[in-house]
């Protein structure tokens, strides 16, 4: 006789045809339901009397006994004597129940939820249906205050509660809301504290045409979650309370569907279709971590967190091709040349490093560029010595070349731009390159324009920007700041307006009195907030600040500024702008080479002021080696963002403070 067990309501068993077994007393069902939960491991004997009697009498262990043979009659009618039992057999130190999968409701109810992860939203309204349907009551209903039941009893019903909510989310995706508002309100009636089922019934009841009632819905769960629990709604519903009030798109797709609708069908598709274990998955990760990583300063974050995920767990495949492949993907171009997360950036390199030794080096010829590509961007600002010929900016600037040249050999062009930013990087090693690098930017934007590479296209154009502010060519820099800002409305690529507003703050420092110009910098300052970017922002409006009053001829009042990354190479000049010439000649003795990067120029001008007030020839000398190949740009316009003046002017002042004019 197949048996068919049930613990989804009162513990019982069922025959072939349905009908309910004999099962005796309640001590009966006691040992069955605790042998259910064990879930087919053996139950000492000695564990089942300490479970079933809070005082165990003197022949509890021999009841037992007793009550395991009624079982084993109600379950195996048939078996002949001294036949050995199929389902409730004696194993060592006690028994164990071993019904198939499908035999236990509850067990079968499990199987159920989990399965409709890779399930589209109508198989999942099915499915659940199905599954809930087999709830006769509370879990183990006549064992309520049995401790030894308790656990399975609170898992059961978590288990529930998720897949009634799960089911009412379908209905809402399938475009039927109103078929899941009286469930998700009784629901909710019965479990007040769950603040999932609360936002469920409101978008229910929105997309139902009833926007009032769901608002009504929203201010009884702020009541209730208090009465019952002392808190507030949580920051989703108190969003999709704000999100109903504007009536935002996404809220109500409408017949036609929105953008809003197409992703998520999309995304429910991707999700039933790509087993959740799936390399792809890694790999489309890293992919949409590329596309968040333009959208703003919350998604850019977001990106570099979820992108270091993303390949660590690649890397713990083992497969170096797919650590590769992801690590590739993200191709995000990079203008700024001081890192965001200096720690995650080293990481990286890491990681890309150890998947070059990995892959076979006459083989994924592509592969291998964009590694060499993320290494030489990655890398950026660690060409920070004077003699930058070993270490990290050696080798970054020989995987910037290594990239390049495999790129233009493989003739891939959208491989190219990702190599030429890197190379872009590394262009570093030695002040007034700002030439070289508009050559870049050049062929990046012809590049990028020919194959609708929009955000290259965009880097291309910043790039020249920069190189013409470091050339005095204003009118070429407004054109690349035009175009730069034109690509930006059209593909929606909020963070370009950083750059292109600081250039402009630029553009009116240069021109405007000492209190216009501080004004346009700390006006351009509000747009670093919250763009996710502190490499960029650590120390830049201090910089800037610092910059008019030099232009000006002026000194600087010092306050509480934070010069970030700045301070070892700022701070000799701001001691000498206070008359603290000892400590500024103190800071100056052996004070190494800034980073070289954008502003690697600006930082040595204010180093030579420094040296120039205190008298510090050793350190003119340095300044003037470093500062000669840039004597035609302006100090720190590379950046786009700042400048300290003709480079020229500070040469000046150098060799008359030598003696040598």
């Amino acid at each position: 006789m197949h048996v068919d067990f049930g613990v989804l309501g009162p513990v019982t068993a069922w025959d072939d045809a349905g009908n309910a077994l004999s099962l005796k007393g309640p001590r009966h069902r006691a040992v069955l339901a605790r042998l259910i939960i064990a879930r087919r491991r053996v139950v000492p004997v000695s564990r089942l009397v300490e479970d079933l009697w809070v005082v165990p009498p003197v022949e509890a262990v021999s009841s037992i006994r007793t009550f395991v043979a009624g079982l084993r009659r109600a379950l195996e009618p048939d078996r002949p004597p001294r036949t050995p039992a199929r389902l409730l057999v004696t194993e060592g130190p006690g028994y164990a129940l071993r019904p198939a999968q499908d035999d236990v409701d509850a067990w079968k109810f499990e199987h159920a939820v989990e399965s409709v992860a890779d399930l589209q939203p109508a198989q999942v309204v099915d499915r659940l249906t199905a599954a809930l349907g087999s709830w006769r009551g509370p879990a183990f209903a006549d064992f309520a205050d049995e401790p030894w039941a308790r656990g399975e009893r609170s898992r059961l019903t978590e288990l529930r509660l998720n897949a009634v909510e799960r089911r009412a989310e379908a209905q809402i995706a399938l475009g039927a809301p109103a078929e899941a508002i009286p469930e998700l309100d009784a629901h909710i009636a019965e479990h007040p504290w769950r603040e999932d089922a609360w936002q469920l019934l409101v978008l229910a009841l929105y997309r139902s045409g009833r926007q009032s009632d769901a608002l009504s819905v929203v201010r009884r769960a702020r009541r209730m979650l208090n009465e019952h629990l002392g808190v507030d709604p949580g920051p989703r519903l108190r969003r999709l309370e704000a999100d109903i009030l504007q009536q935002a798109d996404y809220l109500d797709p409408g017949p036609g569907g929105t953008a809003a609708q197409v992703w998520a069908e999309a995304a429910a598709a991707y999700e039933s279709t790509v087993p959740s274990r799936a390399r792809t998955r890694l790999e489309s990760t890293a992919g949409l971590m590329r596309g968040l990583a333009v959208t703003g300063g919350g998604g850019l974050e977001a990106a570099r967190r979820h992108r270091v995920a993303a390949v660590a767990a690649a890397e713990q495949l083992g497969d170096p091709e797919l650590t590769a492949r992801v690590i590739g993907v993200f191709d995000v171009p990079a203008i700024w040349t001081r890192s965001d997360d200096p720690e995650q950036a080293r990481w990286l390199v890491g990681a890309a490093e150890r998947t070059l030794q990995m892959l076979p080096v006459e083989e994924h010829e592509a592969a291998r560029a964009r590694l060499l590509a993320t290494i030489a961007v990655e890398s950026r600002g660690t060409l920070a010595r004077e003699d930058a010929t070993s270490g990290a900016g050696a080798r970054a600037f020989q995987a910037a070349r290594q990239s390049e040249h495999l790129a233009r050999r493989l003739g891939d062009d959208s491989l190219l731009v990702f190599a030429l930013n890197g190379l872009f990087m590394q262009t570093f090693h030695r002040a007034g390159l700002a030439g070289r690098r508009d050559a870049i930017g050049t062929e990046i934007v012809a590049l990028a324009a020919k194959n609708d590479l929009t955000t290259y296209e965009v880097l291309g154009h910043l790039i020249r920007l920069q190189a013409r502010c470091a050339l005095a060519d204003f009118s070429g820099a407004d054109r690349h700041a035009q175009a730069a800002d034109a690509l930006a409305l059209r593909h929606e690529l909020p963070l370009v307006s950083v750059f292109t507003s600081w250039y402009r703050a630029l553009r009116t420092a240069l021109v405007a009195p000492l209190a216009e110009a501080r004004s346009a910098y700390q006006d351009a300052a509000v747009h670093l907030e919250g763009a996710g970017m502190p490499g960029l922002q650590s120390g830049l409006l201090p910089m800037a600040l610092l910059s008019v009053y030099v232009r000006h001829g002026v000194t600087m009042p010092v306050g509480e500024e934070e010069w970030g990354p700045y301070e070892p190479w700022v701070r000799p000049l701001l001691l000498v702008m206070e008359g603290r010439d000892d400590e500024a000649r103190a800071a100056l003795q052996g004070i190494s080479s800034p980073p070289r990067d954008l502003l690697f120029e600006a930082l040595w001008c204010l180093i030579a002021k420094a040296a120039i007030a205190v008298g510090e020839q050793s350190v003119m000398e340095r300044a003037s080696t470093q500062l000669e190949p840039a004597a035609s740009e302006l100090a720190g316009a590379g950046s786009g963002l700042i400048s300290m003046g003709p480079v020229s002017g500070y040469l000046e002042e150098l060799r008359a403070a030598r003696g040598q004019n």
